[in-house]
Formats: structure tokens, sequence, C-alpha cells
């Protein structure tokens, strides 16, 4: 009963704050000169973050196995993957570029949990032999850090997209409005002048110069961040196919989920390629990425509402791992 009340406790809490966090976050974006108001969106996510944990910890306790057995457990811990990943980026750069992606995930899988879920598959039950297992700390929080981590990544890359894309119907338009220009009044040396500055975008204006460098920048932490997801999708794969031999006598059965963890696992290893190619860079691996997007979803979100194969996270019910 105690454990109960403090997991509705931590719950509510985790989610109450998290809320205030965007809120302060869009204050942000529009009241700059409020310095404060930054200070308070960290903050914010910090004792998110330790509100989750003390939400996992609790469960652990009360459940005595590790808190990734259901549907409504591994979104908590995709929500708690969220707010690590905000800290950290944090740690590496100080002007935390992934904060307008972390927050926003962190509330969007909590509160489906919290609310998008019904009370039973709150509820936490005895595990099935398949999932007794010291695999499933090491296999399930691999997978769903790995979900976390390319997902931000991808979003990144599909932030990127968006606005080259812009950018480039920009400098369209505006060579459009050069040429007529140039043909209606007959200067000649104009039009040549601006053909030697499209060689140049990045100096067509401070704007698009400003933009150049912003997708520059989600490039940059794009890369980093799938890296990273990428590495612990490898972890995760492997170690459950170690997994699967151990309950079921073989590495892989070709289920469901397992299919669409390699094809994921394929897409984000195809991204890895172009970024080796440097003609490849830019849009034709955030593309790859954009893709990986919606493959993530349907890896994870998909197949578990479909409620078939064996592992544990179908529909409204628990199967097997």
């Amino acid at each position: 009963m105690i454990f109960s009340t403090l997991e509705h406790i931590l719950t509510h809490l985790s989610f109450s704050i998290i809320l205030i966090v965007i809120t302060i976050h869009f204050m942000t974006l529009l009241i700059h000169e409020v310095i404060g108001l930054h200070d308070s969106l960290e903050k914010g996510m910090i004792v998110t973050f330790f509100s989750i944990t003390g939400l996992l910890i609790t469960r652990w306790i009360s459940s005595r196995h590790f808190p990734l057995s259901n549907l409504y457990e591994s979104l908590i811990f995709l929500s708690w993957s969220f707010s690590i990943i905000h800290i950290v980026s944090k740690i590496w750069n100080h002007k935390n570029d992934l904060s307008a992606i972390t927050a926003p995930s962190a509330i969007f899988t909590q509160g489906f949990a919290t609310s998008g879920l019904s009370s039973e598959m709150h509820q936490s039950s005895i595990l099935v032999p398949a999932l007794q297992s010291q695999w499933l700390m090491m296999h399930v929080s691999m997978m769903l850090l790995s979900y976390a981590a390319l997902l931000c990544g991808s979003l990144l890359s599909v932030a990127f997209l968006v606005i080259t894309f812009r950018k480039n119907i920009d400098i369209f338009c505006k060579s459009k409005i050069f040429l007529i220009k140039s043909f209606f009044f007959g200067k000649i040396e104009y039009l040549n002048e601006k053909k030697s500055i499209f060689k140049h975008p990045s100096f067509l204006s401070f704007r698009n110069y400003y933009k150049y460098q912003l997708t520059q920048h989600l490039d940059y932490w794009s890369y980093r961040v799938i890296s990273l997801g990428f590495t612990f999708l490898t972890i995760g794969i492997l170690s459950g196919a170690v997994w699967a031999n151990e309950a079921w006598g073989s590495y892989w059965n070709w289920d469901p989920k397992e299919t669409w963890a390699f094809i994921t696992w394929t897409i984000f290893a195809i991204y890895s390629h172009t970024r080796t190619n440097q003609s490849l860079q830019g849009t034709n691996s955030a593309f790859v990425a954009s893709i990986g997007f919606l493959i993530i979803w349907i890896c994870y979100f998909g197949i578990n509402l479909l409620g078939i194969g064996l592992h544990s996270y179908g529909s409204f019910t628990l199967t097997s791992n």
C-alpha cells in the first residue's frame, strides 16, 4: 500500500513537473530576455529525472523485478531515457540544443503511459518464466535507450531537412526575382553579381548564414546522438540473441519484433555508411534518418499494439519474451 501510494505520487509529480518544463521552454522561445526561465527549465528536467528514477525504483522494490515487464513500464523507462539524454546533452553542450526535443518527447511518452493506457496495464504482475532472467535488465534497457537516442537524433535530422528545404525555396524565389528584374530593367551586371553570390549561398545574407550554421549544428548533433543510439541498439540486439538462445534454444527466430529490430538496425547502418561518404552527407543521410524515425515507432509501438509474436510488449496482454 505504501509503495502504491508513493508510486502514484511520483508518477503525477514527474508528469506535472515536465508539463511545467514544456511551458517554460515555450516561454523562453518568446521571451529571450528572462534568463531565469532557462535555468528553471534545466532544474525542472533534473527534478523530473529524479522523480522518474524514484518511480522506477519504487516499482522495482514492490514487484521484486526490474520494471521492464510490460508496455506501461517500458514507456516510463523510455521517458526516463529522454530525460537522461537531456541531462547528458547539457553536460556535453552547455547550450543544450536537444532540449526542444527531449522535453516534449518525455512528456509525450509519460503522458501516454499515465493517461492513454488502462489502469489494469499499470499493475505489475508476476514474470512469466521466459522473463525471469538476468538478461531482462541488459537487453530491454539497451533497446529502450537506443530508441530514445535514435528518436532524438532522427528528429534533429527531420529539422535539418525542413530548414534546408525552406532555405532552398528562399534561394529559388530570390533567383527568380533577380532574373525578372534583370530582364525588365536591363541590369545585366546586377544579375552577374547575383550569380557569383549564388556560388556561396551562406553569404546571401546574414539570415541565410545563420540558417547555414544552424543546419550544420543540427547535422553535427544528429550524427553523434544517432551513433550513440546505434551502439545501444547493437548491444541490445546481441544481448537479446543470447537471451533468446537461453529461453528458446535459438539465437534468432524471426519473430515480428526481432524482424523489425533488424530492419531498424539496417536503416541506421545505412545511415552510418552515408556519413562515411562525403557525397552522401547532408540531406541524403538526414533523409535516411527520417525514415528510421518511422521504423522505430513501428518496431516499438506498432508491433506492440498488434499483440503478436514472442515478445512481452504485445497489445494489452503479456505473453512471453
